[in-house]
C-alpha cells in the first residue's frame, strides 16, 4: 500500500520580515532541510506522492472561529506596519502576505494526508508542512502557529471517513495546548503531550499543561499530559512514558486513526528543547505507534530548530513508515528520578480513568518532589552544554524481507522465501546438526532448515523467519544453548505457553521470558523471566498489560542480537493477540525475529506470514470492554525485578527503596 509524502516548496516562501529575538529561529530551512534529506538517502523516491491542496474555509471552521479566519484573510494585503500590529494581539508568532496560502496548504496537506491514510491508498504516511499548527487555538495564532493542521484533520476524520476514535500523538517538546483545548470534554479524541514544563516556567507557562489536567466532563482521561521537569531528557525517558502511559491507555482506548503531531524540537541539539534524545529514538516511537488503528498512522510535522537533528529525525520517522528494520538502541539507561516523578504523577491521576493503570502507585509525597527539583537544578547547568552526537547509523534492508523453515509438506506462505535443507549451510552448523540429530534424517532436514535461517540473519541476507518444528521445546533448548553464542551476542527468548524451560543461564548470553497461565516458581535468575497470568494466555487484557508493561522495557534494557519467539501447543494465544506480539517485538534485533511453531499449528501460519511480511496487526477490540485481572500480580512483580531492570521502573524511590502503594 505505500507511505505517503506530502511536501510543496511553496511553503518555504514566508519569514520573518522584522527582528523578533522569540521567533527567529523559525524559518523556511527547517522544511527545505528535511525534504532535501529525504531525496539524499531516497526516502523521498520510496514514498508515494501526495500532492498538497489548500484547506477550504469550512474545513478550517471545523476548529478555528470565523472570525479569526477572517482576520486571516485580510493578512496578505497588510502592509508591514498593519502585519507588525495584526501580530501584536497574539503570542510568539509572525504574520507575512503569504502565511495566509501556506497555512491553508499546511491545514490541507494534512487532510490529503488523512483522506489517502483512510481510504487505504496508503498505509500511512508524513505531510512536511509549515506553519506548525498544535498551538493554534480557536482564536487566536500562538507559537508559530496559524491553523491547528492536526486538530483539522482529527474532526475531518470523524466527519468525513466516520472514525469513532482519533489518538493524538504530541511528540513535540512544546505542550499542544491548541490541541488540548479544542478536544479537553471529547471522549472520541485522546490527546497524548510530552514537553519541556519545568514547573510551568516554560512557554507556554500555562497551569492547564500540568499532570493533573485530564480533560472535562465527558473528556475527562482522555488528555494526557506527561511534563519534563528538566531539561537533558533521553531515550529511556521518552520510551518509558510510552511503555507504561501512552500504550496501555492507547491499546484500551483502541484508536481507528493514530495522528502525530511531529515536533522534533525534543531531539538533541534543538535550541527550545535541550533534550538529549537521539534522532533514531524517533524510529521506535513511530513504530510502537504502527501496531495501534491497524497501522492508520498519519505524521505532521510541527516544531524542531536544530536543522541537523531535525532533518535526521524525519529521514528516521519516515524510513521507519516504509517498514525498514530499526537501529538498535544500546546502553539504554536507568529513567531519570525526574521524569520517574512525572510518570509516577500521570499514572496515578489516570488510574480512575483507565482500569489498565489501576493498580498504578500514589503520587510522589511532597518531600520527594522538592528534592527532584533542586537535582534538576543541579543537572540544568550540565545539559546547557553543546551537545555533539553521531550520525545515525545506516538502516540497511536485508535482500530477503521473510523466510520459512518447514517440512516439505507443509504449504508456503505467499511472500515467504522458502529454505530448503541444502541451502547454502555453513561448515559449523552442519557439524551441530550432525552432533545433535546423528541419524534421524528428518531432524537433519528441520534442523538444517533452521539453522540456515538463523545464519542468514545474522548476516541480514534474510530479516525475519519462521518455522514448523516436530517439537518446539527442543528447537528453542537446542538453538539457545548450541547455537546463539556463535552468531548473536544476546538472544531473547520469548515462550509463550506452558514448558517447562531449564536453559536460562546466569552469564547474560540469553534473557528468557516465559508469559503463561502457570504459576512458575520463582525466577531463578536475573535472565529467566515467568509471566503467570490467572487466565493464561487467551486473557487478552492480561496477555497486553505483561507485554507493555513488562517485556517491552525487559527488550529495550537488554538490547538483544535476536529475538526468539516460540507458541508451545495449546498457549491459548488469540491469532490477534499473537500478531500484536510478534509486530512489537520486531522492533528489537534490527527486526531480526525467529518464530517457532509446533508442526501442527499450522493454521496460525498464515497471521504470523502477515505481520513478519510487514503488514499491519489487527487492533484489539476486546480491550474497550474487557477489565484486567492480573494488574496487581504484574505490579508486584514489577516491584520484584526492577532492582536489576531500570527500565522497568514507575515511579521514585520514597527514600527506603519501595514505591509508593495505591
Amino acid at each position: 500500500m505505500g507511505t505517503a509524502l506530502i511536501y510543496d516548496e511553496e511553503m518555504t516562501k514566508y519569514k520573518l520580515l522584522w527582528v523578533d529575538p522569540a521567533c527567529k529561529i523559525e524559518v523556511p530551512e527547517r522544511l527545505s532541510v528535511s525534504y532535501q534529506a529525504l531525496v539524499r538517502t531516497g526516502l523521498s523516491d520510496r514514498c508515494v506522492a501526495v500532492p498538497p491542496r489548500e484547506a477550504s474555509d469550512a474545513e478550517i471552521l471545523l476548529v478555528h472561529s470565523e472570525e479569526y479566519l477572517e482576520g486571516v484573510k485580510k493578512t496578505p494585503h497588510m502592509t508591514l506596519e498593519d502585519l507588525k500590529e495584526f501580530t501584536l494581539q497574539y503570542g510568539d508568532v509572525y504574520f507575512h502576505p503569504n502565511i495566509y496560502h501556506c497555512a491553508k496548504l499546511a491545514a490541507g496537506s494534512a487532510l490529503q494526508l488523512v483522506d489517502s491514510v483512510m481510504t487505504g491508498t496508503v498505509r500511512n504516511g508524513m505531510a512536511l508542512v509549515r506553519p506548525p499548527g498544535h498551538h493554534s487555538m480557536r482564536s487566536a495564532a500562538s507559537g508559530f502557529c496559524v491553523f491547528n493542521n492536526v486538530a483539522i484533520a482529527a474532526r475531518y476524520a470523524k466527519q468525513k471517513h466516520g472514525a469513532k476514535r482519533v489518538l493524538i500523538v504530541d511528540w513535540d517538546i512544546h505542550h499542544g495546548q491548541g490541541v488540548q483545548y479544542c478536544f479537553e470534554d471529547d471522549p472520541s479524541v485522546l490527546y497524548f503531550s510530552w514537553h519541556r514544563y519545568e514547573h510551568q516556567k516554560f512557554w507556554p507557562n500555562l497551569r492547564e499543561s500540568d499532570y493533573d489536567s485530564v480533560g472535562k466532563g465527558s473528556g475527562a482521561g482522555f488528555n494526557i499530559n506527561v511534563p519534563w521537569n528538566k531539561v537533558g531528557m533521553e531515550n529511556s525517558d521518552y520510551l518509558s512514558a510510552f511503555c507504561h502511559v501512552l500504550l496501555p491507555v492507547a491499546y484500551e482506548f483502541c484508536p481507528d486513526l493514530v495522528l502525530v503531531c511531529a515536533g522534533f524540537d525534543s531531539a538533541v541539539g534543538d535550541p527550545e528543547g535541550e533534550m538529549c534524545a537521539t534522532p533514531d529514538i524517533f524510529a521506535h516511537l513511530t513504530h510502537l505507534l504502527m501496531n495501534l488503528a491497524g497501522g492508520k498512522l498519519c505524521a505532521v510535522l510541527e516544531g524542531g530548530y536544530n536543522l541537523t537533528s531535525l532533518a535526521q529525525s524525519v529521514c528516521q520517522t519516515v524510513q521507519t513508515l516504509l517498514g525498514d528494520p530499526l537501529p538498535r538502541l544500546a546502553n539504554l539507561g536507568s529513567p531519570c528520578e525526574s521524569a520517574l516523578e512525572s510518570l509516577q504523577c500521570v499514572r496515578s491521576v489516570l488510574r480512575r480513568y483507565w482500569p489498565i493503570l489501576k493498580h498504578a502507585a500514589d503520587p510522589p509525597t511532597t518531600d520527594v518532589g522538592s528534592r527532584r527539583i533542586k537535582l534538576a537544578k543541579a543537572e540544568e547547568e550540565r545539559s546547557r552544554e553543546e551537545k555533539v552526537w553521531p550520525e545515525p547509523a545506516e538502516r540497511l534492508r536485508p535482500p530477503v524481507c521473510s523466510a520459512s523453515a518447514l517440512p516439505d509438506d507443509a504449504a508456503c506462505p505467499d511472500g515467504l522465501k522458502r529454505l530448503t535443507s541444502s541451502e547454502d549451510l555453513g561448515p559449523l552448523l552442519g557439524r551441530r546438526i550432525k552432533t545433535e540429530v546423528a541419524g534421524d534424517a528428518d531432524g537433519v532436514a528441520t534442523f538444517s532448515r533452521l539453522y540456515t535461517l538463523i545464519e542468514k540473519m545474522s548476516t541480514n541476507e534474510i530479516g525475519n523467519g519462521v518455522a514448523l518444528v516436530p517439537d518446539v521445546a527442543a528447537a528453542v533448548k537446542c538453538v539457545v544453548q548450541d547455537l546463539g553464542s556463535d552468531l548473536v551476542n544476546r538472544v531473547l527468548v520469548v515462550c509463550v505457553g506452558k514448558e517447562e524451560l531449564n536453559y536460562a543461564t546466569a552469564d547474560g548470553k540469553m534473557l528468557v521470558v516465559q508469559i503463561s497461565g502457570e504459576d512458575k516458581e520463582e525466577q531463578k535468575c536475573k535472565y529467566y523471566i515467568p509471566m503467570c497470568l490467572k487466565k493464561g494466555c487467551g486473557d487478552t487484557v492480561g496477555f497486553i498489560q505483561a507485554v507493555l508493561g513488562l517485556l517491552l522495557p525487559l527488550g529495550y534494557e537488554y538490547d538483544p542480537g535476536l529475538v526468539l519467539l516460540s507458541r508451545m501447543p495449546g498457549s491459548g494465544v488469540g491469532d490477534c493477540t499473537w500478531q500484536q506480539l510478534i509486530g512489537l517485538l520486531k522492533g528489537f534485533a534490527k527486526g531480526h525475529t525467529l518464530v517457532l511453531m509446533q508442526t501442527n499449528d499450522g493454521a496460525c501460519m498464515g497471521p504470523t506470514a502477515s505481520v513478519l511480511l510487514g503488514h499491519p496487526a489487527p487492533p484489539l477490540q476486546e480491550l474497550l470492554t474487557r477489565l484486567p485481572d492480573d494488574g496487581d500480580a504484574l505490579e508486584r512483580m514489577r516491584e520484584r525485578l526492577q532492582a536489576d531492570w531500570k527500565m522497568l521502573q514507575t515511579a521514585v524511590s520514597s527514600g527506603n527503596g519501595e514505591t509508593a502503594k495505591s
